[in-house]
């Protein structure tokens, strides 16, 4: 018997010696993560759309807000033969026998087929599986159950919770402290995509693990954009295990193992996505105050807040410069379809990067060069692309020159050319172009009392900004800067990063929660390093946009996988509005005036139309409006911290000039002014009226 305990005891020591977890840390997560083991959960059958939807299941085992860290899936009902109850691997309830959400294992039907609306076919082992990150404002998601609108489509679709800013937990002890700071929320949607796939395949559910999309709007098109950016990379892992994920296991040497047992063998997992599509992604953030303060200082009838404001842009302008020469970022002109040189062709392989020459660049406060060219040409790109897809105007109201709204028939007769024209002159009421709020940043910290909007002093601001960015930069308890962690920038390209196939971010032309220079430097980075990313700024859309002109996520899915997959190409089914809308005034903007014919226009007209659309009152996520605290990078004792180390530069770069323009402005506030501006009118106005009482008197 002795002999048997040396035996087991020698084989550990020897996994351990080699760096290699026991079996058994890892088998007691697998078995409480496999669906087929789990008692508790349910299905519910929905006819209208025919599928099958499971009820929230916690998708790790040490979670520390359960609520909030599980996932629901939503799969199509031609991928199922039906529920078993008994576990005894036969089907008991089907479609035609169910009558209220039943307890189960799913028995997969293999040979189950849907024909997307695009004409795409996709079997329970074939389709992709969609990861919706919610995560609006990066704020926590509770876990609830996933839509049904994706399964007419055949994708799987997947909704997942997350913890997110501002989030608290009280621990034994009764003391409540913060959490969901960086990069948690992203985290638990990467554990989410670990539990799926592993459930996969098990076998419990249909689906494809090599086929993941993430999604989302806003904060959530930022993760969307981060998952996908950071796939497979190791500075996440430890948090992941800290939450009791599936296959991702620390070994005794440092290293990790990456794998699960499937059948009695390792497969290796990924926590990665095949593709992407965001839409108004708020993302990165390292680079955002600087990227909205260089947009809306290229124009110069742009008018600041504030002196200070104003003086901030300037000098984040230049910072910004220098980040992007630094970045050496190239594209290659035929993989965007644009002249970036300007030299008529687009055979070229061109360096980005900003110039700065007061004189040459006049227009727009002495800035130019390629990158601003890619920018520009991105711009006029996307009105063309916008006027090209007008014949999808389905709904819309068109009028003659006079204001008068046409006849069905001159509607039907009308050119792709014709609605152009129309379109740029403004003679048009449009639907469908609906979208939702904004996303704000600006907070306030409860350790310091202090808002952000409004320190006394700026030595008090450059002292905050100083002691959280030197708190941030020396790590968090697994050595890692929480800023870096939530910038994509960092890890496309990275050795230990798998890159996704595809990437696609949809942008409202006309939002001002993001400046459009930083979805320019995603493509860039994400072509370098072969993904196929595409970006679309939606002519006069808001923040996330809603698919207009014939455009569709479910299309744009169909077309990655028959580029990549199938090889099959699926285009947009083609229309033609043949009845004019019930509009009885134009409400479209009359562009005419800085659009050429050939639909192009000037650096200055494309900076004017956006900062004048998409203005904000503050733009630049507050910062330029005396400085920002962000509860995504909190600690568990304070609840938000100053983290833009570009704008800590700028201030330590020119504090004396900063904080004489600073300190005055708070000492008199812009308010004041227009106090003592109305006293004056009303103190002459009285003394007119005395004056004109004494004449009346001696009269």
């Amino acid at each position: 018997m002795k002999k048997h305990y040396l035996l087991i005891f020698g084989l550990v020591v020897m996994l351990m010696g080699n760096g290699i977890s026991p079996v058994s840390a890892t088998s007691s997560i697998e078995d409480k993560l496999n669906l087929a083991n789990n008692t508790s959960y349910t299905w519910t059958y929905d006819a209208s759309s025919q599928s099958w939807t499971s009820s929230v299941v916690t998708a790790v085992t040490s979670p520390e807000i359960e609520e909030e860290q599980g996932v629901s899936i939503c799969v199509p009902a031609n991928y199922v033969k039906g529920i078993d109850t008994n576990r005894d691997g036969k089907v008991d309830i089907t479609e035609e026998n169910y009558s209220q959400q039943v307890n189960g294992n799913m028995i997969i039907d293999k040979t189950g087929q849907v024909v997307s609306s695009n004409k795409q076919t996709y079997t329970a082992t074939s389709c992709p599986v969609i990861i919706n990150t919610g995560a609006a404002g990066y704020s926590s998601q509770t876990s609830q159950k996933a839509s049904s609108e994706y399964a007419k489509e055949g994708y799987i679709n997947v909704a997942c919770g997350n913890r997110g800013k501002q989030d608290s937990v009280t621990d034994s002890s009764g003391n409540t402290y913060y959490t969901g700071d960086a990069p948690l929320c992203l985290v638990d949607q990467k554990n989410a995509v670990r539990f799926v796939k592993y459930n996969i395949l098990l076998g419990n559910i249909p689906g494809n693990v090599n086929y993941f999309v993430s999604t989302g709007g806003s904060g959530g098109g930022a993760h969307a954009t981060m998952l996908a950016a950071t796939s497979n990379n190791e500075d996440y892992y430890d948090y992941e295990i800290e939450a009791g994920a599936v296959g991702v296991y620390k070994n005794t040497d440092g290293s990790y193992d990456t794998s699960v047992v499937i059948n009695g063998k390792r497969v290796a997992i990924s926590d990665g996505v095949w593709g992407c599509i965001a839409y108004s992604a708020i993302t990165p953030l390292s680079s955002a105050d600087m990227a909205m303060a260089f947009e809306y200082y290229l124009d110069t009838s742009y008018s600041f807040n504030t002196n200070f404001q104003k003086k901030l842009a300037s000098y984040l302008a230049k910072k910004y410069m220098s980040y992007i020469n630094s970045q050496k970022l190239s594209i290659d002109e035929k993989q965007v379809g644009l002249d970036i040189n300007n030299d008529g062709d687009q055979e070229d392989y061109v360096l980005l990067a900003i110039e700065y020459d007061k004189k040459k660049y006049a227009s727009t406060n002495g800035y130019g060069g390629t990158y601003l060219n890619y920018y520009l040409a991105t711009m006029v790109n996307s009105l063309q692309s916008y006027l090209d897809n007008l014949d999808y105007s389905e709904g819309w109201t068109w009028f003659d020159q006079n204001g008068n709204a046409l006849s069905d028939e001159a509607v039907s007769k009308m050119s792709t050319k014709d609605k152009a024209k129309a379109f740029i002159e403004g003679r048009y009421a449009k639907v469908g172009n609906s979208y939702t709020g904004q996303v704000g940043t600006h907070t306030k910290s409860s350790s310091s009392g202090v808002n952000a909007n409004n320190y006394s002093s700026f030595k008090e601001m450059y002292e905050a900004y100083k002691s959280d960015i030197s708190e941030i930069s020396s790590g968090d308890k697994y050595g890692n800067n929480i800023v870096d962690l939530y910038d994509p920038m960092v890890y496309i390209g990275k050795k230990t990063t798998k890159n996704p196939t595809w990437s696609r971010i949809v942008m409202g032309g006309a939002e001002g929660d993001m400046s459009m220079m930083s979805s320019l430097q995603l493509q860039a980075k994400w072509l370098s390093v072969g993904t196929d990313a595409k970006i679309e700024w939606q002519w006069d859309g808001g923040h996330v946009p809603s698919e207009v002109l014939g455009d569709s996520f479910s299309l744009y899915v169909d077309q990655m996988y028959g580029k990549y997959v199938n090889n099959k190409e699926i285009v947009k089914s083609s229309t033609k509005q043949v009845k004019n809308g019930t509009a009885t005034k134009a409400t479209g903007t009359n562009i005419s005036s800085w659009v050429n014919e050939d639909g192009s226009f000037t650096l200055k007209a494309a900076v004017s139309y956006r900062t004048h659309n998409a203005n904000k009152a503050t733009p630049g996520f507050d910062v330029m409006d005396y400085g920002q605290e962000d509860y995504v990078f909190g600690t568990a004792s304070k609840d938000a911290r100053h983290w833009d180390k570009y704008v800590l530069e700028v201030f330590k770069e020119h504090y004396e000039e900063l904080e004489k323009i600073f300190n005055q402005e708070v000492a008199t506030p812009s308010y004041v002014y227009y106090l003592i501006i109305a006293g004056s009118c009303l103190g002459l106005i009285i003394i007119v009226l005395i004056l004109f009482k004494v004449k009346e008197i001696r009269g």
